[in-house]
Parts: C-alpha cells; structure tokens; sequence
C-alpha cells in the first residue's frame, strides 16, 4: 500500500510500515513545514492513503470537501511508541482494503472506518 506520512506521524510508525513493504512518503523527510491542504493534495497526487495525528484533515475532508484517496487519522495516546506502531500495523493489515477511499480512525482497541457519500 501506498502513504503519505503527515509530519505529526513519529518516525517509528512510518518506518515499520516501509519495513513490512509498504512505500511511504514522509513530509518530515520530503516537504517539512508545508500546510495541510499541500499535503492531502499531495497524498491525493501520490494516489496515496495520508496517514496523520492530525484531527484537521477531517475538516478538510467532510467540511471543506477537498479531495482524498483516503486518511488515517492515528489516535494511540497512552501507548508505548513501539505498541503505537504494532497497532497501527495490524489495523493497516486487517483493514487495508477498506481504507483507500475512506476517512479511518485508529484507536488502541478499534478502527472506524468512514465512506464519504458516494463513494462505495
């Protein structure tokens, strides 16, 4: 699968995705700084799933309706960084085909995965 790491999304998380095979892009690394809507754009462009810490995306995604081939919103507070980074792995692995497309939230015990009228 293919991502677009949001700065707000640690090293160790984005990392042991590229481990498992998964190409991703990471802004800290490629486009430091650059604003939220560039970056969607930029995941969109990548025909790519924007991962982030970021609840912002939501606004621009439902409210402001800008374009998205899918977000995954990380919510593991409390959590160690390396379980932070086992259970977004296993979400992505369990869930992956339901993600592109869709808006995804990440929580220690449960995914919620969100459709945007119309699509799917």
């Amino acid at each position: 699968m293919n991502f677009v790491a949001d700065q707000s999304v640690p090293r160790p998380r984005y990392e042991r995705l590229r481990s498992e095979g998964h190409f991703v892009l990471a802004i800290a690394e490629h486009s430091p700084g650059i604003a939220d809507p560039e970056v969607l754009n930029l995941a969109t462009q990548q025909r790519a799933v924007l991962l982030t810490a970021d609840k912002d995306f939501g606004e621009l995604v439902f409210r402001q309706g800008q374009a998205s081939t899918g977000v995954i919103l990380v919510r593991l507070s409390g959590l160690t960084s390396e379980r932070k980074a086992l259970v977004l792995s296993t979400a992505i692995q369990t869930h992956g085909d339901e993600m592109p497309e869709a808006f995804s939230v990440v929580f220690p015990t449960v995914v919620r995965i969100r459709h945007r009228r119309g699509a799917h």
